[in-house]
């Protein structure tokens, strides 16, 4: 099997992920013993996803089809979301899959997915594919009334009071809820930051949430902010805790992912749509706007997604595997390429302060640009590999990650990278961070925006 590499100063057994699909693909395709497959991943109430390719015919390239394939439902899984997955095509292949998610080394995701969706996840086999049925549905742009837009973070809060889509209050305040086992300290945090808005109001009339993790019918289904509090509190306490907050105020409350209204925010001030944020912080969010200007439905958890193919890449602690997004487009790929670079941190260091010592680095110094371009070599791969599943033409990009000198080095590599890559997609793609009028928007403002009003 052929894995192609990317040379890379810090990291030379980069392996992108699109590289090998495109190699693969085209093989296969002039090998003259292709032969067709189709992966149907299916979410709650029915709604289905699917992605239609080619593997080599008869069992000479079975492990390789069986990789490509193996990487191809886990990506797909993370993108679209499900407790379904229905191999159309090959049973040697179905088989092997359903071994891999029933009991093998992707066990985590089909467990994962189990508990978003409230169902038994399973691998089915077909022979032709059932009809497909979406879910995409407008988002946000509800300005009228008295609205707080509360965005959580995994390091602050963020809370604005907006009257008739305009912020006339906001305000960030710092907590530490993945260090936190008891739902009380959430509880008490959340409450106090919505009252805060909402004593600079004459009155309220509905609530906007932005919160990491996933969020079905506006119930926390999982949730890393919330990831010390134990199964059976979490269940009690938090899986309604919005829910529960807004009842308390008697008024509508949406909540939607952080990456969804990240994206929302930049196709608000911009008005544009085909639109993938990406946020690079703690980990990696992601939303998406198709070109109706909706959200699709999706899970967007690319946190989870692989783009880097090599055996030896950074290893995903929760999940087990490896390659995988949150390790090449968050704070722990600066750190990861700075410890390459021979720069110690303290065990007891938060991640966030290391991130800090990077940041305060001489920005013309070798180490500082080697590790910034490394990032943003990654980034233009990682980019070319999401189209092969977003239709994109904006690329909202922004986070911790992307401030000061290295964030414009990022951007300035992950466009070059397209450019003499993939040189339609660079032409294609516009990358950016937030201007003044995205920020004024806000990530907040926009979740402030998010339910409609009572009539």
């Amino acid at each position: 099997m052929f894995i192609p590499k990317f040379p890379l100063k810090l990291d030379p057994n980069f392996s992108p992920a699109i590289l090998f699909f495109k190699d693969f693909k085209k093989r296969v395709l002039e090998s003259g013993k292709a032969e067709p497959i189709s992966i149907v991943v299916e979410r709650e109430d029915g709604f289905n996803e699917s992605y239609d390719t080619f593997i080599f015919k008869g069992e000479e390239h079975l492990n390789e089809n069986l990789f490509y394939i193996e990487r191809l439902v886990k990506s797909l899984l993370w993108i679209y979301g499900g407790y379904k997955v229905i191999i159309v095509g090959s049973k040697t292949i179905y088989e092997a899959i359903k071994d891999i998610y029933e009991d093998g080394i992707r066990v985590f995701d089909s467990k994962f997915m189990g508990r978003v969706y409230d169902q038994k996840f399973e691998v089915l086999h077909a022979t032709q594919k059932p009809a497909l049925k979406s879910n995409d549905q407008p988002i946000g742009r509800n300005l009228e009334g008295y609205r707080i837009g509360f965005d959580a973070g995994g390091s602050d809060m963020k809370v604005s009071a907006v009257i008739d889509g305009n912020p006339i209050f906001s305000t960030e305040i710092v907590w530490h809820p993945k260090l936190n086992s008891n739902p009380e300290y959430h509880k008490k945090y959340i409450r106090e930051a919505i009252e805060t808005a909402k004593n600079q109001m004459p009155r309220l009339d509905a609530i906007g949430v932005s919160s990491a993790g996933i969020y079905i019918k506006n119930q926390a289904k999982v949730a890393s902010l919330f990831i010390q509090v134990p199964d059976d509190e979490f269940d009690k306490h938090i899986k309604n805790i919005y829910i529960d907050i807004a009842n308390e105020y008697g008024v509508p409350i949406e909540v939607a992912n952080d990456g969804d209204v990240t994206a929302l925010a930049g196709a608000m001030s911009l008005n544009k749509t085909k639109l993938l944020g990406i946020a690079m912080g703690t980990s990696e969010a992601v939303g998406y706007i198709n070109s109706k200007g909706n959200i699709t439905g999706w899970l967007n958890e690319l946190a989870f997604v692989p783009v880097d193919f090599q055996s030896e890449g950074p290893i995903d602690e929760w999940s087990g595997d490896v390659g995988t997004g949150n390790k090449y487009f968050s704070q722990d790929a600066v750190i990861r390429l700075a410890e390459k670079c021979g720069i110690t941190f303290d065990d007891a260091m938060p991640l966030a302060e290391r991130l800090k010592v990077v940041q305060n680095l001489d920005p013309n110094s070798e180490i500082y640009q080697d590790i910034y371009t490394t990032i943003g070599t990654y980034l233009g791969f990682g980019l070319a590999y999401y189209s092969e599943f977003y239709d994109v033409e904006e690329v909202l990009l922004l986070g911790r990650v992307l401030s000061g000198v290295g964030g414009d080095i990022i951007v300035k590599v992950a466009k070059e990278t397209l450019m003499k890559e993939f040189p339609e997609l660079g032409k294609k793609m516009n990358l950016f961070t937030p201007d003044e009028k995205t920020r004024r928007v806000g990530q907040s403002v926009a979740a402030a925006s998010l339910p409609k009003l009572v009539k």
